[in-house]
């Protein structure tokens, strides 16, 4: 297996909440909660560790509340890269809904200064060679730059290591400058930070092969329920998973990239690449957590999964 390193620079601690239905003005009575050391790159982490992977971790800690993330990182035996700075690591509620929709408050997270910026920067510079991939996930904090993100790509490039970016707005813009080895947009996120709107196959393939141009080996859209499609060289497939019953949203793109990773390091055919993968996405959205937890029911997802070829307009 591989040795993998993920960023995580601006962690949460996800505290989930289950309800029948969201009520705005009115009081609101859970049915259950649950709270989570979380951040996209962790949550990467935990699946890849599943995978059989060992995994490094990095990022922004705040001090205030290390407990959480020092314990999952103990007790999944992750290499601890995280650089500790004042303050809390913030707190994202998840209000999940008997219906699966989810309503996201997201804290602002930890003041990075330059000393924390300089520490992590010297950090990875000892630790990052070796690991045969990194996945930088997740938004930014205060006090980091979506240009800091962009040197901070091309530092861990010039290393010799394969660059997975798993952003959004202004950060995944950035990002793509330092054209990443795999990128995971959802198609909102794709319009977004090309400027153009991505409403069906056509306009998926017309704006993957602009970042396939610009130097991107991989791109991988999220549609949710409609599936995934994988672009790169000569290659545009489709995923459909099953239907699930849906527990949370939350952790399925992290788990879709894990996946990727997963099959891309192991030099899988893009079949199974993209059919475990979407599986073990479809099994996060039935669980409130991250990871692996039941592997008979990957495997029924897995085998479930329809792949199709995506065809040019017109053919």
């Amino acid at each position: 297996m591989a040795k993998i390193l993920t960023l995580t620079l601006n962690p949460a601690l996800d505290i989930t909440i289950s309800l029948d239905r969201l009520r705005p003005g009115a009081v609101n009575r859970s049915q259950a909660q649950h709270s989570h050391a979380a951040g996209k790159g962790l949550n990467v982490a935990q699946v890849l560790a599943d995978l059989g992977h060992s995994v490094t971790v990095g990022g922004f800690l705040g001090l205030d509340n290390l407990a959480p993330f020092e314990a999952l990182i103990a007790w999944r035996g992750f290499v601890d890269c995280f650089v500790r700075v004042p303050g809390e690591t913030r707190s994202n509620i998840k209000l999940v809904e008997a219906d699966g929709q989810v309503t996201d408050i997201n804290g602002p997270g930890p003041q990075v200064d330059e000393a924390a910026r300089d520490a992590l920067l010297q950090r990875l510079a000892e630790v990052a060679p070796g690991h045969d991939a990194v996945v930088v996930a997740g938004s930014l904090p205060r006090g980091i730059s979506p240009e800091w993100l962009r040197e901070l790509l091309l530092m861990l490039k010039s290393q010799g290591l394969k660059v997975a970016l798993d952003s959004s707005g202004e950060a995944l813009r950035a990002g793509l400058e330092a054209a990443p080895w795999l990128v995971k947009p959802n198609t909102e996120e794709l319009g977004e930070v090309l400027g153009q709107p991505v409403l069906d196959a056509a306009g998926q393939r017309v704006a993957t092969q602009r970042l396939l141009a610009s130097g991107v080996e991989h791109v991988v859209v999220s549609q949710g329920e409609q599936g995934v499609t994988w672009f790169a060289a000569g290659l545009a497939l489709h995923a459909q998973p099953s239907k699930v019953r849906i527990a949370s949203t939350v952790g399925a793109g992290d788990s879709l990239v894990a996946g990727m990773v997963h099959g891309l390091l192991q030099a899988e055919a893009p079949a199974a690449t993209l059919r475990r993968a979407t599986a073990i996405a479809a099994q996060a959205v039935t669980q409130v957590g991250f990871g692996i937890q039941d592997r008979e029911q990957l495997a029924r997802l897995e085998a479930a999964v329809h792949l199709a070829e995506q065809q040019e307009e017109g053919c």
